[in-house]
């Protein structure tokens, strides 16, 4: 019976957002995109960090075959995202923008690979932090009301979809491996810290007129592959110490945006799930059409990921299809596609 329902209401969302974009109108004005590699659209390209992803085999199945700065073959759970809502591009990577006036009327993107709600992650990795993609975007805000004018631009801003997707880099590529961080806090105290600094992150950009924000819990960090070769003891099984503590985080994240909500009046704050569907196509691939999920597509599959995964990276498959991760770290294009359109599920608030 739940069945049913689900796919009745599958039916008539999918229904609303054909009916919308067949009208060549997207269903909100803008989409502008914070937060780490899962969502970095190529801000990494011109940083002095080792986390870059703008050369090839990244991007093999993008538009034209060209590496963009994307940690992916070819398109991120938020283009997927961006198409569902009815736009025919994607918000443009800011600091790649020659020119940034028009092209930010229908958002942008400030992700920054490596970044994270915690600004010393991003500090480690010479990324772009959280606070810093604040201050990007306070610039977009003043470019949009030269191009649009106040009015315009006012509404643009406040009826926009705001996407922040962070916490990953916080975790796998600092408090695990960092001594100063798990040797005096455990992860759940370190889940408290990062609170913190989301709930600070989520007040300012409240302050700065956002009104729709969908914030994405993390994945199971423990069936990342490059996390089972690190941390999983020679197994090739999910490290359940690392998803605990992403489940405990997520958790946590529930509680806090829901308090948020409650405190900022119109705010609409939806928490996206993507622990529970990556996890699915991570335990059960075949029941999902893939047939690779322990093993990512570049290299080895083990561990490679930025330049690491490059295209001299020997054992790269040939069709990254078959795949649920593209490197260690990032989902592939296909399993993209399934994650976007649960995105759209679960934050059906922001856009009825």
């Amino acid at each position: 019976m739940e069945h049913i329902s689900t796919y009745n209401f599958l039916t008539f969302l999918l229904l609303f957002v054909v009916f919308n974009v067949v009208k060549g109108q997207p269903l909100v004005p803008a989409l502008f995109i914070f937060g780490d590699s899962v969502v970095d659209a190529g801000n990494n390209n011109n940083l002095y960090t080792i986390v870059k992803s703008n050369f090839p085999p990244y991007g093999r199945d993008f538009n034209n075959q060209m590496p963009t700065g994307r940690f992916c073959n070819g398109k991120l759970a938020a283009d997927f995202t961006a198409e569902n809502l009815g736009f025919t591009t994607y918000p443009p990577a800011y600091l790649n923008l020659q020119e940034k006036g028009k092209n930010l009327l229908n958002g942008a993107n400030f992700a920054s690979g490596a970044s994270g709600y915690f600004d010393p992650t991003a500090k480690l990795y010479h990324a772009i932090s959280l606070e810093q993609q604040l201050e990007h975007y306070k610039e977009c805000q003043n470019i949009l009301v030269g191009v649009a004018g106040k009015s315009n631009a006012s509404s643009i801003i406040s009826g926009a979809i705001y996407l922040v997707s962070a916490g990953s880099s916080d975790f796998v590529q600092n408090y695990y491996i960092n001594p100063l961080l798990y040797k005096v806090f455990t992860a759940d105290q370190f889940s408290d810290i990062l609170m913190q600094h989301y709930t600070i992150f989520i007040q300012n950009l409240y302050a700065l007129g956002a009104r729709k924000i969908g914030v994405t819990t993390l994945p199971p960090l423990g069936c990342l592959p490059a996390a089972i070769t690190l941390f999983g003891s020679h197994s090739n099984e999910c490290v359940d110490r690392l998803n605990n503590d992403a489940l405990n985080f997520n958790t946590k994240l529930n509680t806090t945006s829901q308090n948020l909500q409650k405190e900022l009046s119109n705010l609409t704050l939806a928490v996206l799930d993507i622990y529970q569907p990556l996890h699915d196509l991570v335990t059960k691939p075949t029941e999902n059409g893939f047939y690779e999920a322990r093993k990512a597509c570049c290299g080895t599959g083990l561990i490679e990921t930025s330049i690491l995964c490059n295209k001299d990276s020997i054992g790269t498959c040939a069709n990254a299809t078959e795949y649920v991760f593209w490197d260690g770290f990032h989902p592939s294009e296909a399993a993209n596609k399934v994650l976007a359109d649960d995105l759209l599920i679960s934050g059906i608030s922001l856009i009825s």
